[in-house]
């Protein structure tokens, strides 16, 4: 049954939160929905009423575009569940459920599928928008795996896309984003992984950003497939396992997750391993566990964005550090996230997304505490994509960005695909009633 929540009511507050704390909107009314028949009854309000149409499942869209103002936002938070078939090795999902969620159900039978690196992030919004992750070398993205999608579109049919039916709309969801209807359950590939894996962290003093990054680049992008791995520069936590002198300094870092033989990774983590790290986590632990490792508490303010390189040359590196450096919060993660190996193997139309060959994705991610800040560390994350523009393909990854314009949207499908996707979307919302997302505009709309 619907839950509603209005401005004034109990509750309201805390269901229009979200994880980036820049965006403060007030819907006209919050439909937290439980299943099919509430979403379908949520879109009839908001048709009947000329309101606005967000889906909100994780909330963790930087650019803010799960809720909106004095428009509906529909909740699919209440529509859990995990089920899964161990001998097929597939899982159902309630939109609703996170990746800390869906995997941990996943993990108690060894098993799980590429999923975001952010254990709080919802399973819906990533997989629509593609699905980076620890996994994606070995077996792909989210939306590679994904093996059918039940969603209530805006005239109230609920559809099931898979291979059999409305394969155009299961193809649109790999990537297409939320512009096709409010997804309700997702079916996915599993694979063997853990429950324990080689993962961890490994750090240095930012003073020797450049031995290690570029050490890092030549082995991530001559690693196995097995290998899922991260460069990141960061700020020394508060926490034991980082030595006093370097809480709050600048580190240089690596994240492994290695999901192959033991020995095997233990051998190739030890060329960084050579490098003489002043922190070193990288052991056997819970994959479960590796997942929710650089979570980051809700309530901060965020603004992120993304590029794409087939090659990182010593001058990108060098550009890379140096913004590093500059960071302006000591809470700002800036990260390089090696991709190959499965990611590239797809049928290039498999999926909406394009440049999968891409070796490369920098992601700036700048996050801080205080609305005074703001310009500072907006202008840090645009600054240093002038500064790497040079050595980018073009292209992009729309998850780990905020509302860039159209230009950006059409960037991570390319002229065809996007023109495909528009296809699709004039069919199933040719009133673009989904269009608080990064929206593929439908041929009907004026």
């Amino acid at each position: 049954m619907t839950k509603w929540y209005e401005p004034g009511a109990a509750g309201y507050d805390e269901q229009r939160a979200l994880f980036n704390a820049m965006i403060d909107r007030r819907p006209r009314v919050i439909a937290a929905c439980a299943g099919p028949a509430d979403v379908r009854e949520a879109l009839e309000h908001a048709i009947r009423e000329g309101l606005a149409v967000a889906v909100r499942s994780g909330g963790h869209s930087v650019a803010g575009q799960s809720t909106n103002d004095d428009g509906l936002v529909v909740d699919v938070r209440p529509i859990k569940g995990v089920e899964i078939d161990v001998v097929a090795r597939r899982a159902r999902v309630g939109s609703g459920c996170t990746w800390g969620e869906f995997d941990a159900v996943a993990q108690e039978h060894g098993l799980a599928t590429t999923g975001g690196r952010v254990s709080t992030t919802g399973v819906a919004g990533l997989t629509l928008g593609g699905g980076s992750g620890w996994l994606e070398r070995k077996y792909g993205l989210s939306c590679d795996n994904l093996l059918a999608v039940e969603m209530v579109t805006a005239d109230g049919r609920e559809i099931r896309a898979d291979e059999t039916q409305h394969q155009d709309l299961l193809w649109a969801s790999k990537g297409g984003g939320g512009n096709f209807g409010v997804v309700t359950a997702l079916e996915f590939r599993l694979h063997p992984v853990g429950p324990a894996i080689l993962g961890g962290l490994m750090a240095w003093p930012l003073a020797q950003g450049v031995e290690v990054a570029r050490a890092y680049r030549d082995w991530a992008d001559d690693a196995p497939d097995e290998l899922g791995s991260g460069l990141v520069v960061i700020s020394g936590p508060p926490e034991e396992f980082i030595p006093p002198y370097l809480q709050g300094e600048p580190l240089i870092a690596i994240a492994v997750c290695w999901t192959g033989d033991r020995v095997a990774g233990e051998d190739l983590v030890q060329v960084m391993r050579d490098l003489s790290p002043a922190v070193d986590l990288v052991g056997p632990m819970p994959y479960a566990q590796l997942q929710s490792m650089i979570d980051d508490p809700p309530g901060l303010r965020q603004y992120w964005s993304a590029d794409y390189h087939d090659t990182f040359p010593d001058a990108a590196v060098g550009v890379f550090l140096d913004a590093g450096a500059g960071r302006p919060s000591p809470l700002t993660q800036h990260l390089l996230l090696p991709w190959g190996g499965a990611v590239a193997r797809v049928e290039p139309d498999s999926t909406p997304l394009t440049q999968r060959g891409a070796r490369w994705v920098s992601h700036p991610f700048a996050t801080w505490e205080d609305a005074a800040d703001d310009d500072a560390n907006i202008a840090w994350v645009r600054d240093y994509r002038r500064a790497n523009a040079p050595f980018t393909t073009g292209g992009v990854y729309l998850n780990f960005i905020g509302d860039e314009g159209d230009e950006r949207i059409k960037a991570a499908f390319g002229a065809d695909k996007y023109e495909r996707l528009v296809a699709i979307k004039s069919e199933y919302d040719p009133g673009n009633v989904f269009s608080g997302n990064q929206n593929i505009r439908p041929r009907t709309t004026v």
